[in-house]
């Protein structure tokens, strides 16, 4: 089970921590990855972590704004947001159990969220 939190209302250029919480004792076991959607538009990759932490990935609408992260002690994964856009509305998503090579694919991940919704004011 994952569970996200963390989201809000912020204004342009303000920042937001996003956390999942994953039960169960895999977590270190599942490459996990961020996910978002805007009204009206499909679910689009934001942010992707392999098991370890070794290896991230990001889609190019967020490099060098967003940081994902995860602690296996505390099986917890983490997006930090920076220098937020309007844009950046939508509700997001935390995933897990992707293989490396459809990290960023909704379709290649086994377990969700439930989504927290992100909104970012002009």
């Amino acid at each position: 089970q994952l569970q996200a939190s963390g989201g809000g209302l912020v204004q342009a250029g303000g920042s937001l921590r996003l956390s999942c919480a994953a039960s169960g004792r895999t977590f270190s076991t599942y490459n996990m990855g961020w996910f978002r959607q805007a009204p009206g538009k499909e679910r689009e990759f934001v942010a992707g972590i392999t098991r370890s932490g070794g290896s991230t990935y990001d889609a190019d609408s967020v490099k060098g704004r967003f940081t994902i992260s995860r602690d296996n002690a505390k099986n917890t994964v983490y997006l930090q947001m920076n220098s937020l856009k309007p844009e950046d509305t939508a509700v997001y998503y935390c995933a897990a159990g992707a293989p490396l090579v459809q990290i960023a694919t909704a379709k290649g991940y086994m377990y969700w969220g439930q989504g927290t919704q992100v909104t970012v004011s002009s």
